[in-house]
């Protein structure tokens, strides 16, 4: 896949000017800029690289080695959680959708009602994402096991193939097709107007720029631009077009966007002083609410060959707090291939056949914050998600847990299993696998309770940071300044449906579409040439150097 309008960053000029500047061409990022595009200009600034020049990435059958990547510059970054916990966080065009498992399932009606978003516009937005990027998956031998054990421990109905979050066992969408190529985000740029956007990687954002006071003019301060460097470390500027309704918006993720937040001044006022960061706004909560919702799961080794699959199957139960997860936990069921070393070295090990039995605790209750450890935007910050804090996420996942022990001892998985090995000796397995930094418990061989907390794991569906009614408005602009909006997972309060990334691409066609209704059509004939100079006299341009607006990029019509 090539788009014309996509570039490193190496060859943008040192000062750009848009209508609205997107940070992060990721999950929520690129369906977001396509649909800006249709009637106003966009610079989407993605500090990672092309997901199609790495096959590793395409491929369904190399999804280990992409997210078990240390590489500095792979398309997964590696972090390690305070809770000590293996985790990764995207770098690459299509964001987590171009290194996770390409599970495709909508939110819960619930998660939609409480969002205060328009069901109608909903239903559109995942209609025009399904068109490039979802599929219906090829059900085989061990994702055939998994439905029909499921089906006999009693998570019903069956619910056959569906998008929709329903309770009971369904096969859900993939972003996989029938030849095992993914299809991310990046797809949806498909979308765009090739005229009037522009695509920069290896573009890292640094900092957002705001006015330095509020005035008669504008009451709060007001962002106006970015400072981005490209893959040489030489430092650019982009600068919003003159017009009240253009803006910076933040996709960069739970993790990228309360850490640009404070990067850029806004967050909470002791803790920015004292990595000398000049404070624009006192604001306690970004940072606040990170959540990850733990995963538990067994490994089990099969007598025979399986094939490669990722998530396809998942079992909803309605009388428990987790997926084989949540509230209702559902537990999900799937052969993915573990991104952690160890036990990806397990599941591609040729003389161990076999696959991964998991489940998911659905919300999570439990929270933690993100502080910055520099000013570098490189740098991950430090994360603590207090994985089962909240009693009732950690009875979730032991529920979740005795529906995995059902699951296998079910005469459905029973030709997938050997008869000789108990599932103690999977649990005994787990225990002396590394799939994190915790401490190992003695009890914990007996105590499922404390398996959960020993053997936790993510599975990188975490959250918060920028949260909606703390941090952003309904809107998503943030509260307390102008010019800015944060649209992504971070503005979630709990991770929608079993897996989020359906809903995260949607949410950036839907805020694409709310943002496009209220803005007037463009005049292409007056944007086509260089900026007049009487745009040199608008107030919200008093920080911006006079001799960076003698020009500017042409737009063509």
């Amino acid at each position: 896949q090539h788009f014309p309008f996509v570039h490193d960053a190496t060859v943008a000029p040192p000062v750009v000017y848009f209508d609205y500047i997107i940070i992060g061409g990721g999950t929520a990022g690129c369906p977001l800029a396509a649909t800006l595009s249709q009637n106003a200009t966009v610079l989407v600034l993605e500090r990672g690289g092309s997901p199609y020049r790495d096959f590793n990435i395409t491929n369904v059958g190399n999804f280990g080695s992409t997210i078990s990547d240390t590489s500095p510059h792979s398309a997964s970054q590696i972090f390690i959680s305070e809770d000590g916990v293996y985790n990764t966080r995207a770098r690459v065009l299509g964001g987590g959708s171009a290194i996770n498992a390409g599970f495709y399932s909508h939110a819960e009606p619930e998660f939609v009602r409480d969002a205060g978003w328009d069901e109608d516009l909903v239903r559109r937005s995942y209609d025009w994402v399904e068109s490039k990027v979802a599929f219906e998956p090829q059900v085989k031998q061990w994702q055939s096991a998994v439905r029909d054990a499921l089906v006999e421990i009693g998570v019903l109905p069956y619910n056959g193939f569906t998008y929709n979050h329903v309770d009971g066992t369904k096969i859900g969408g993939t972003i996989f097709d029938d030849q095992g190529h993914r299809h991310t985000a990046a797809d949806l740029l498909e979308y765009a107007n090739p005229l009037t956007v522009k695509v920069y990687l290896h573009a890292t954002v640094s900092r957002i720029l705001f006015t330095n006071k509020a005035g008669r003019q504008w009451p709060k301060p007001r962002a106006y631009g970015v400072v981005f460097e490209d893959a040489l470390g030489i430092r650019k500027r982009a600068f919003l077009r003159p017009n009240p309704q253009n803006e910076v918006i933040l996709t960069a993720g739970a993790l990228g966007s309360p850490q640009l937040m404070m990067l850029s001044g806004i967050g909470p006022a002791l803790h920015l002083k004292s990595h000398g960061i000049h404070v624009v706004l006192d604001q306690p909560n970004v940072g606040q609410g990170m959540a990850d919702n733990p995963m538990n799961l067994l490994y089990v080794p099969s007598p025979v060959p399986v094939e490669i699959s990722l998530i396809q199957v998942v079992g909803i139960p309605s009388n428990q707090n987790t997926y084989i997860s949540g509230k209702p936990s559902s537990l999900t069921a799937e052969t993915m291939a573990r991104a952690i070393d160890t036990v990806h070295a397990y599941a591609a090990n040729t003389s161990l056949k076999g696959g991964v039995i998991l489940e998911k605790v659905r919300g999570p209750l439990s929270s933690g914050d993100l502080k910055l450890r520099s000013r570098s935007p490189r740098d991950n910050p430090a994360v603590t998600f207090n994985y089962f804090k909240d009693p009732q996420d950690l009875r979730g996942c032991v529920e979740g847990m005795r529906s995995i022990i059902n699951l296998i001892n079910a005469p459905s998985f029973a030709r997938l299993r050997y008869a000789h090995l108990p599932v103690q000796a999977l649990v005994d397995l787990m225990l002396n696998l590394p799939v994190n930094l915790r401490p190992r418990h003695v009890s914990s061989s007996i105590s499922l309770e404390q398996f959960c907390i020993d053997t936790v794991m993510t599975i990188w569906h975490y959250h918060g940071g920028c949260q909606v009614g703390k941090v952003v408005d309904q809107d998503y602009r943030v509260v307390g300044v102008d010019g800015l909006r944060v649209i992504d997972g971070s503005t979630f309060l709990k991770s929608p449906g079993t897996n989020p990334q359906a809903t995260v691409m949607m949410l950036g066609r839907y805020m694409g579409t709310r943002i496009l209704q209220g803005r007037p059509p463009v005049n292409w004939r007056r944007l086509q040439g260089r900026f007049p100079a009487s745009w040199r006299r608008r107030p919200w341009l008093s920080h911006i150097p006079r001799k960076n607006m003698q020009g500017g990029e042409k737009i063509k019509p």
